[in-house]
């Protein structure tokens, strides 16, 4: 295409049409159209791409890959045999038991109400092992050796604002009793502060020592279920459903990706809408690409009329506008790529906009450049252009040579 006749006249039409100012303004509209469309489709890309990754990883700096617990829900006896067990695959580097429980919690002493919290027993050290925990917590840790004490507890940073503490303060806690209806109390001093960056976490989530976890709830020896860590978190669904055939009954394997489910596919769906809204603006700028081509053709039509009588077929002919349709877009899909990309660099590395935590989960604007994004609009784009070229190409297909010449 690039070294032929039909596109050699087409560059040159475009080149011509500076002379007249009216005809270069529709030329422009054209390609700032396309401009607008594909740097916004970028940035927007981008920018919930970055949502997802971001999201992503502060979800697994704080829930392990897989998730093993029993279908009725009832203490997890023999973890130690399971753990033996499933340790023989291939794709798990680690696993940890916990005790998942409810409670709420209010600084020692205080008069203010307290706020309900998720209460986690774990073993630290298996659990910071598969988590990395120990780089979330706060400087100032009383932690002795890497382990957190029998009446000791772990805060959300948020949490920990919201009830007044600090580390080395005590704290209160009250949760159900298995016996009575008379819930328990048991006081805790806060030996650390975490900082998941999930707003949702550091609000609710504290940890205690996987002991402690099990004589307040009663589980006698038993945990709520068991947490793995496989090679590959992207991978985690088949590893999952390897791990479901091999236990059975009365078992349940979930992914961290079913535990959050909802919040992926809302992700997803937006991403999608956002694509098709504003892919609408390169639609429209293909109305642009239409009518100048048309009024190109108006503009061209002696000259037409000569290339026909030196034997251009209609095809040929047909080939130049198309050919400048397609000029049109490309420009307008190259500016638009390198103007949203740009765009993009600078939300990336400079801190433009602050995102309130509590709605966005996150403090600042994520954006995140995929390769498969960029090539998705320039793909769109293309399909486009080629498309807004096709009916003008096939208009002036239809001029007769003897009435192009005649008028």
């Amino acid at each position: 295409m690039l070294k032929s006749v039909e596109f050699f006249i087409a560059c040159r039409y475009i080149k011509a049409r500076k002379k007249g100012f009216f005809a270069f303004l529709t030329t422009l509209i054209a390609i700032g159209g396309t401009t607008l469309g594909v740097c916004a489709l970028v940035i927007t890309l981008s920018v919930l791409s970055g949502f997802q990754q971001d999201i992503r990883a502060k979800i697994l700096g704080v829930q392990p890959h897989i998730y093993i617990n029993k279908i009725n829900g009832t203490p997890f006896d023999e973890y130690n045999e399971v753990i033996e067990e499933i340790s023989k695959s291939s794709f798990i580097t680690a696993s940890s038991p916990y005790i998942y429980g409810q409670g709420i919690i209010k600084k020692y002493k205080s008069t203010a109400s307290g706020t309900g919290a998720v209460v986690k027993g774990i073993d630290y050290k298996k659990e910071n092992a598969m988590l990395n925990l120990s780089d979330k917590l706060s400087e100032f840790s009383l932690m002795e050796d890497n382990n957190i004490s029998s009446d000791g507890i772990i805060l959300g940073s948020e949490l920990a604002k919201l009830i007044g503490v600090q580390t080395g303060d005590d704290i209160v806690i009250i949760f159900p009793s298995q016996i009575s209806s008379v819930p328990k109390m048991k006081k805790l001093k806060v030996e650390a502060v975490f900082h998941s960056g999930m707003y949702e976490y550091d609000t609710t989530l504290v940890y205690v020592d996987l002991k402690t976890a099990d004589d307040m709830y009663g589980f006698s020896g038993g945990v709520s279920g068991i947490a793995v860590m496989t090679e590959n978190f992207e991978k985690v669904q088949g590893f999952a459903k390897q791990l479901q055939q091999e236990l059975d009954y009365p078992y349940r394997v979930r992914s961290w990706i079913d535990m959050n489910k909802n919040l992926f596919s809302a992700l997803k769906l937006e991403k999608i809408m956002m694509f098709i809204i504003l892919a609408l603006i390169i639609i429209v700028a293909s109305f642009n690409i239409i009518s100048n081509i048309l009024l190109l053709s108006v503009e061209k039509t002696k000259e037409i009329g000569i290339l026909a009588a030196c034997g251009f077929s209609r095809l040929s002919i047909s080939k130049i506008f198309f050919y400048e349709g397609i000029i049109v877009g490309t420009i307008g899909t190259i500016l638009g790529l390198t103007l949203g990309i740009t765009i993009s660099y600078v939300l990336k590395n400079f801190e433009i906009f602050d995102l309130p935590q509590g709605v966005y989960y996150i403090d600042k604007l994520p954006v995140v450049l995929l390769p498969q994004d960029i090539i998705s609009v320039c793909v769109c784009a293309f399909v486009i252009t080629i498309i807004s070229g096709l009916y003008p190409a096939y208009q002036v297909s239809k001029l007769k040579p003897v009435e192009a010449l005649r008028y």
